[in-house]
């Protein structure tokens, strides 16, 4: 989750989409422009659900322009797969 949370910061399409797997991942990917200024990652609760599916909770702050902070509350579902987690889907 940090590391996706950093690829937003970072503008990187290209990992998020390599980090989204096969079943839920669009063919591509439109970051905001101009991007958001991104405030911070608080991860409130993470579960494991079997060997290879787990989730995360998490809030991440961001602002547009000189827009007020906005709060992202979203519960995402990752699976293992190669010995590498993919993203999902999320629910806010």
């Amino acid at each position: 989750m940090r590391s996706r949370y950093s690829a937003f910061v970072r503008g990187n399409a290209a990992y998020l989409l390599s980090t989204w797997h096969a079943s839920t991942r669009p063919l591509t990917l439109a970051l905001d422009d101009p991007p958001p200024r991104w405030l911070g990652l608080e991860i409130k609760r993470t579960w494991r659900i079997d060997d290879h599916h787990a989730g995360v909770e998490f809030v991440a702050r961001f602002r547009h322009g000189g827009g007020s902070a906005v709060r992202q509350h979203e519960r995402s579902r990752f699976v293992l797969e190669a010995g590498r987690w993919f993203y999902l889907d999320g629910a806010g």
